[in-house]
């Protein structure tokens, strides 16, 4: 379990992160509305319903089950997919920071 001040540090990161995924989704969406790959209302409907139900399986793996004993591997898997920067990770402890290094679990 990580410490209260990482804890602290961890849901400010984990909110932040969310917001940039969130705006991931948004931008392929309005890009599905826009493809000409979809030329019907109902092909661009069937891009975005699949589009939302994947990213949906990835919101719940990367976002769900907020707690404290979990926080280590949502820190990892956000900073795997480059949910978090370096800036972010300013004030976590190096413990932490090292634990939660993608590039240590290659």
């Amino acid at each position: 379990m990580i410490s209260e001040s990482d804890w602290k540090k961890f849901k400010k990161i984990k909110e932040e992160a969310l917001e940039r995924f969130c705006g991931t989704i948004l931008n392929d969406v309005s890009e599905g509305l826009e493809s000409r790959d979809n030329p019907t209302n109902h092909g661009k409907y069937l891009y975005l319903y699949k589009l939302i139900e994947n990213y949906d399986k990835q919101i719940v793996l990367l976002f769900n089950d907020h707690s404290r004993s979990k926080a280590t591997i949502q820190l990892m898997m956000l900073r795997h997919e480059g949910l978090v920067n370096e800036a972010d990770l300013k004030g976590l402890s190096n413990e932490l920071k090292e634990r939660t290094n993608p590039r240590n679990h290659a």
